[in-house]
């Protein structure tokens, strides 16, 4: 199953001559890199869902937080980011 997964945009930078522009965005600690072709609008600090390495759409951190905790009990937070055996910090989340 494929689900988006809810993350912090830490920076944003272009690539290939301006024309995308990629965003490292973190999971509860851990940084995976995301388009912002869908949500060119986000910036820095904004909350976005993020499916398939594409962010989708900007979320409120309320919401964020909360589809993280809803993730995580169903066991799906280690799948949809690759790294069974290890959860992300739940600083970010709490």
């Amino acid at each position: 199953m494929c689900l988006a997964i809810p993350g912090k945009i830490t920076t944003i930078e272009s690539k290939y001559d301006g024309l995308v522009q990629v965003a490292k965005v973190s999971f509860g600690g851990i940084i995976k890199e995301a388009s912002l072709e869908m949500v060119p609008h986000a910036k820095v600090d904004d909350y976005v869902l993020v499916h398939v390495g594409v962010a989708i759409s900007v979320v409120d951190e309320a919401e964020a937080r909360q589809t993280f905790k809803y993730l995580e009990q169903m066991g799906e937070v280690a799948e949809e980011l690759n790294i069974h055996g290890f959860l992300p910090d739940q600083k970010e989340y709490s």
